[in-house]
């Protein structure tokens, strides 16, 4: 391979690395009252955040363990609370990855189970999710499955099969347009 392409790729794969960390396979979005990319709510009205998202999923996901509550501080995609990203983020651990598959991972790697984002519009959720998708093309080994319900985007890890990852999506649909 020649210097040019060698340097080429690297760059990609720095670049994809620090955007998000990870890769996805894709659902479809379902935006909130049909429209897609609709506004947060009115001042005054409280928009839900990641955490009671993962509270209505783990419902239904009762392998889900709630992970961290990720802070700007803390944020590894340096996006809470920055123009065009989330407005919150939590990650989760699932019991049913297999713990040799997990050994070495950070606490609040996505490998681990996933984790929920709120934008403040299904718009910037789809977005987001449309650039996981394009990383994961050119770094197949970071995919992940995602799940978009209106401005909130269930990241999901790609060490759960395809059925128990399933169980996520079912969650996600059933999420209030709010979350």
């Amino acid at each position: 391979m020649n210097r040019a392409a060698i340097t080429t790729a690297a760059a990609v794969t720095a670049i994809l690395l620090a955007g998000c960390g990870t890769a996805t396979s894709s659902t479809p979005e379902a935006a909130p009252n049909g429209q897609a990319g609709e506004a947060a709510p009115a001042a005054g009205k409280a928009m839900a955040d990641a955490s009671s998202a993962f509270t209505a999923v783990s419902a239904a996901v009762p392998s889900a363990k709630l992970g961290t509550t990720v802070t700007a501080e803390s944020d590894p995609n340096h996006m809470l609370g920055r123009p065009h990203g989330y407005t919150s983020k939590i990650t989760f651990t699932d019991a049913r990855i297999p713990a040799e598959q997990t050994e070495g991972r950070e606490n609040d790697d996505l490998e681990l189970g996933g984790s929920i984002e709120i934008f403040p519009t299904a718009a910037e959720a789809k977005s987001r999710a449309d650039y996981i998708q394009a990383a994961s093309k050119a770094m197949p080994t970071l995919a992940e499955y995602d799940y978009l319900h209106g401005a909130t985007l269930v990241r999901v890890s790609r060490l759960l099969t395809p059925a128990q990852a399933a169980d996520y999506e079912k969650a996600a649909a059933k999420l209030p347009d709010r979350y």
